[in-house]
């Protein structure tokens, strides 16, 4: 009778027995043995610290124009930020140096849509070292329903195949950092578990010292085997829409302005960009601490989109919102194309609704639904033009004032 050479199990005790030239092999051989190979692959790693090339800030920049417009003030912090990182990484393997150079954790400020996760996701593309976003909105204290910072090192750890040397090297973007800003500029004297809690929680992996890491997450795996992470040379860049923060700003500089020189000086702001003012005490009034502030001394802003700014988005970098429209109607033999009027009135909507370079998607979603829908089934395929008017009667027939900001 027929058995697996590997197990010894008869052919009727397996759902699988494949023959080969002298043996055979039983399914769950087959499972195991492919687990034993991922295994191994994961030892090798795929992060080679020790062949790291540096990428000039120069060229880390001309990627990123590719797929980002405009933002060149928070490009040339990233890029710079990243190059001194692999710096560093080159830096810390040599032993008989004198001088540490430490690491510069950045911290990215602007309003939704205007770009900041979608520059940590496309130099992610540019990086070989692991690199991980997480969003602070899920973190609490430990104890309580959420996810412990622990976590942010787990998904490292998983980015770099538990690979622990590599891991302790790699890049963590950490969104939405404003939404863990205490409630008020006092500190709390009760709980505060999704924010100045959390803020005390996040000091020891910005300032760079060994974690015990679950490796599975450790509310769900309590008696796992805990992993030591070194965080001394993990780069965390944070990124926040930190709301009303102009508010602070704008406070701050009215302070200031004291004598006919002064009033002079204030002249000169910029009301409708109070962004480009920001400092450190703006985002210790907004609410964080001033350990965590201490602890990002890079501190940059993304600029509102304008006018000029949304349209090139539309159609300019590599994975515009058009070009994956035109493709995705191109998998079915359908010749899709915008007229430039459709396209400008795509724009004015997104600045009316005021939801940035997300509206834009939002509002082409809407337009394009009926479309998306009916077209596929079509057994003749006709090429699809979308002008102004088609958009105007698309976007009425929806809902599309739901997503305008109040």
């Amino acid at each position: 009778m027929d058995r697996c050479s590997f197990c010894g199990r008869e052919k009727r005790d397996t759902n699988l027995l494949i023959a080969g030239i002298s043996g055979h092999i039983c399914d769950n051989c087959i499972e195991q043995a492919y687990d034993i190979v991922l295994e191994e692959l994961k030892k090798t790693g795929d992060f080679d610290i020790n062949s790291i090339q540096l990428v000039k800030p120069a060229e880390i920049k001309k990627f990123l124009d590719q797929y980002v417009i405009g933002q060149d003030e928070a490009k040339k912090y990233l890029s710079v930020a990243v190059y001194n990182h692999y710096k560093r990484l080159m830096h810390h393997n040599r032993k008989d140096e004198e001088v540490e150079i430490e690491k510069s954790n950045i911290v990215l400020i602007g309003a939704t849509g205007t770009g900041k996760t979608l520059l940590a996701r496309t130099i992610a593309r540019l990086l070989n070292v692991p690199f991980t976003i997480v969003d602070a909105t899920v973190l609490t204290e430990a104890g309580y329903v959420g996810e412990d910072i622990e976590s942010i090192l787990t998904r490292l750890l998983q980015v770099a195949d538990y690979n622990v040397e590599a891991a302790e090297k790699g890049i963590v973007f950490i969104d939405e950092i404003d939404k863990i800003a205490r409630k008020s500029d006092n500190p709390s004297i009760t709980r505060d578990v999704s924010g100045e809690g959390v803020q005390q929680g996040l000091l020891k992996l910005l300032e760079g010292s060994v974690i015990n890491v679950p490796p599975q997450g450790g509310r769900k795996h309590p008696d796992q085997k805990m992993i030591p992470v070194d965080t001394k040379n993990i780069l965390f860049i944070c990124g926040g829409a930190f709301d009303g923060i102009e508010k602070k700003i704008g406070q701050r500089l009215n302070t200031k302005v004291v004598g006919y020189n002064a009033s002079k000086n204030s002249e000169l702001i910029d009301r409708e960009n109070l962004l480009q003012y920001i400092a450190p005490q703006d985002l210790k009034a907004y609410g964080l601490i001033p350990e965590i502030i201490g602890r990002l001394p890079v501190l940059t802003y993304l600029n509102p989109l304008d006018r000029n700014a949304l349209r090139q988005i539309l159609t300019e970098p590599k994975n515009s919102i058009v070009k994956q429209y035109v493709k995705l109607f191109d998998m079915d033999g359908i010749k899709l194309t915008f007229k430039d009027q459709a396209l400008e009135y795509i724009v004015d909507k997104a600045i009316e609704f005021r939801l940035g370079a997300r509206g834009l998607r939002s509002i082409c979603e809407a337009i394009m639904m009926d479309d998306m829908f009916d077209l596929p089934s079509k057994n003749e395929k006709e090429d699809l033009v979308i002008t102004k008017k088609y958009a105007v009667e698309k976007l009425e027939k929806q809902d599309i004032k739901r997503l305008k900001v109040a």
